[in-house]
């Protein structure tokens, strides 16, 4: 179901994200606030239970929009399989289960909203409604562990400023002791800060990368014209290692084996800057193109491959490095 490598989908997949957390920060610590009866100065009783109400359904809607970006995108690839079970896919596997663990629980949590009157009575609801905290929980391990993004120091800020909030909230709600809650919360907005640049840290990736080598995974296809006097040769796939990128590449084949006319394309992921040109060698398990950024610069492009039997996907390794003009 990879049906995109449009850069805008992989942008869109992180954002919602990250929108669908700040929500159910803000739903938590609302929740916990009409829990204690805390009163506030401008904030009437039936308008923060109207806010509560309204992020509940705003982060249902970020988060689908968050699944579904990410199971049509092809950067990651996520077998859908690997998007309803936790624990299966290839990709943080840990840290992903966290995330899918927190969406399964807030379906069932609205589920349980929706049908409350009719199914359960309302003392039952409220104990259930505790699951919220494990669902905020995973939530932030989650997007801790496997976020793209967690180390940029923007993001840490947003998960550092959100678990401060809620861990003082959830304090508040039930000592009642403030000099308490503000610690708790302070401590807990360092503890994140400390394993995110500790433990959690990962190396960043390349970002536009000048020189890098790596794995592909790709997929090939041949079409041969009525005639049988041209062949049209075609290989897309992405991959590259620490720095990721997407390519395609065409070829006219006049047969036997006279090359009439190419392509190539190359984008750098997750940025999306393109480098486009032409294939100047073709062989029968590899190819060298030559493309250019809009900047100017060239790259030569060095792909390889092994083709499985009976199969257009198969695995191979690309190599990428500047071509100086003579």
């Amino acid at each position: 179901m990879h049906l995109t490598t449009n850069p805008i989908d992989w942008y869109a997949a992180r954002a919602a994200g990250v929108v669908a957390y700040l929500l159910l920060s803000v739903v938590v610590t609302f929740g916990l606030t009409m829990a204690g009866r805390v009163r506030l100065a401008r904030w009437p009783r039936f308008a923060i239970e109207d806010v509560h109400r309204l992020g509940g359904i705003l982060v249902g809607v970020f988060v689908t929009i968050h699944v579904v970006t990410i199971a049509i995108d092809a950067y990651l690839p996520f077998p859908l399989a690997s998007l309803v079970v936790p624990g299966i896919g290839k990709y943080r596997p840990l840290w992903v289960a966290f995330g899918i663990v927190a969406a399964e629980l807030l379906l069932a949590l609205a589920f349980t909203n929706h049908y409350r009157s009719r199914l359960i009575p309302y003392a039952v609801w409220r104990r259930i409604h505790y699951v919220n905290f494990a669902v905020w929980v995973s939530a932030t391990v989650h997007g801790l562990g496997s976020g793209t993004d967690r180390n940029a120091a923007w993001l840490l800020v947003v998960y550092a400023s959100a678990v401060a909030v809620v861990a003082g909230a959830i304090v508040w709600r039930f000592a009642r002791m403030r000099p308490l809650a503000v610690g708790v919360a302070l401590g807990a907005g360092a503890a994140v800060v400390g394993l995110a640049v500790g433990p959690l840290r990962v190396p960043t990736r390349h970002w536009n990368a000048v020189t890098f080598s790596g794995p592909i995974q790709a997929r090939s296809g041949r079409i041969a014209d009525r005639s049988l006097r041209f062949n049209t040769f075609m290989i897309t796939g992405a991959g590259g290692g620490d720095q990721q990128v997407w390519f395609r590449a065409d070829a006219l084949v006049q047969l036997p084996d006279a090359v009439r006319g190419t392509s190539f394309q190359m984008a750098y992921l997750p940025s999306g800057l393109r480098c486009r040109g032409r294939v100047t060698r073709l062989g029968l398990d590899d190819l060298t193109a030559v493309c250019r950024l809009r900047t100017g610069a060239q790259r030569r492009v060095d792909l390889s491959w092994q083709l499985a039997p009976d199969s257009q996907l198969f695995d191979g390794t690309i190599s990428v490095r500047p071509l100086r003009r003579p």
